[in-house]
């Protein structure tokens, strides 16, 4: 049997990124994954699944000495974005070298951001990764976790963490009940080229009954697409024969980048948002989607989960210096009291803005032309705004001080 202080169920972005984030704390780290990475070909194409990677979380990355990595293998910056209302004049632009940033976030492809991290945990002595492997059973102790895995091996944990995803096996064995909802959206992604460059500006247009964005890769005519539709709109765009699909991309893009060319395959997928009842428990902890998911309107998901994982670093360094045991539920109630409510506020928030920019109700449609207008035009607005975008304004302590942010 084999003694760990941490072990965490899912080596995901979010699970790695803690593995590498307790490194040099003494604590003795597992990560359960049913899968091993794959290492990512010279030359492949664009992975359809991206992330917008906002300052905060660049800055832990940063932190965990896998930035210059991820930068090495792909990170598109952006440095501008725009946000409109279709056949309306509600517009709002962000302008980073105006605003005194050299970007507002990075464009990258989520298979680089694992392989990464997958590198570094793999080279920290203080992290074990276990793979393939899946946990066929827990029980829980008074002093620590034993957990069986699928091949018959047993290991013990202080603190089992839970970054297993949205349908986390974790959560529903502890019996954590899950708030959720349907947002009656499908996501349709997909890599586009395009007439016109991006240059380097993330678009987000808002048309009666979908929301589609542009997000630039490191090619100037390279986008991700995410384009949240109703789900019968979603499975028509999807089957649509590539030349009609274009057209109307680029229709109900208002032809911000002129004429566009599909060049990927086309995968969707339902949109649902989800609430833990605790993100803590004896000897438990969740973080990720494990805990929470939102709608991608705004790109926060990632960036969401990567701020559990700083707070739960913060929280874990503590308890460790101070001898405290770190799988003690009164110990973790601190990280869940703060996750709970960055994560509450933001799901809150994304509800209140699809819920207004839903529908094409001329009332409706005047109030929020005029919202983006006035946003636009407000002195002061545009910098906060933008720092809430960033992330800046949800940073841990650790995470406050100042570091050097690279293209």
């Amino acid at each position: 049997m084999q003694a760990y202080d941490v072990v965490i169920n899912g080596g995901g972005m979010v699970g790695l990124a803690l593995a590498c984030g307790l490194q040099g704390t003494g604590l003795r780290v597992a990560v359960i994954e049913p899968q091993a990475q794959a290492p990512i070909a010279p030359g492949d194409t664009p992975a359809l699944r991206v992330s917008a990677i906002n300052a905060a979380s660049q800055r832990l990355l940063q932190r965990l000495q896998v930035w210059d990595d991820i930068v090495a293998l792909g990170a598109s910056p952006y440095q501008g974005m725009e946000v409109w209302d279709q056949d309306s004049f509600g517009k709002i632009a962000f302008d980073g070298h105006q605003l005194g940033y050299a970007q507002l976030g990075h464009i990258v492809e989520n298979p680089i951001i694992l392989q990464a991290l997958w590198r570094r945990a793999s080279q920290l002595p203080e992290v074990t990764l276990i793979t393939p492997a899946v946990i066929s059973k827990i029980a829980w102790g008074e002093n620590e976790a034993f957990i069986t895995l699928d091949d018959s091996r047993m290991l013990t944990a202080r603190l089992v963490v839970g970054a297993d995803g949205a349908n986390s096996w974790l959560r529903q064995y502890a019996h954590i009940p899950l708030t959720f909802w349907d947002y009656q959206h499908h996501a349709l992604v997909a890599t586009i080229r395009t007439e016109l460059p991006h240059q380097s500006i993330a678009r987000q247009v808002f048309h009666g009954e979908g929301i589609l964005a542009f997000l630039p890769l490191g090619d100037p005519h390279l986008s991700s697409i995410v384009w949240s539709l109703p789900p019968l709109m979603a499975e028509q765009m999807s089957a649509l024969p590539e030349d009609r699909f274009n057209a109307q991309l680029a229709i109900h893009f208002n032809l911000a980048l002129g004429l566009c060319k599909l060049e990927s395959e086309r995968l969707t997928f339902p949109l649902t948002g989800r609430y833990a009842r605790d993100f803590a428990a004896h000897r438990l902890v969740l973080v990720g989607d494990a805990a929470h998911t939102v709608h991608p309107l705004a790109g926060q998901g990632v960036n969401l989960g990567f701020m559990d994982v700083a707070e739960l670093i913060g929280e874990l360094r503590r308890l460790q210096t101070a001898g405290k045991d770190i799988g003690h539920y009164p110990w973790l109630r601190r990280y869940e009291r703060r996750r709970k409510y960055s994560a509450a506020t933001l799901l809150a928030g994304m509800q209140g803005f699809r819920e207004l920019f839903a529908g094409s109700h001329p009332v409706k449609k005047w109030v929020r032309d005029a919202g983006l207008r006035l946003a636009d035009t407000l002195p002061g607005a545009k910098p906060r705004f933008i720092r809430q975008a960033m992330g800046l304004n949800d940073l841990p302590e650790w995470l406050e001080e100042p570091a050097a942010l690279t293209d």
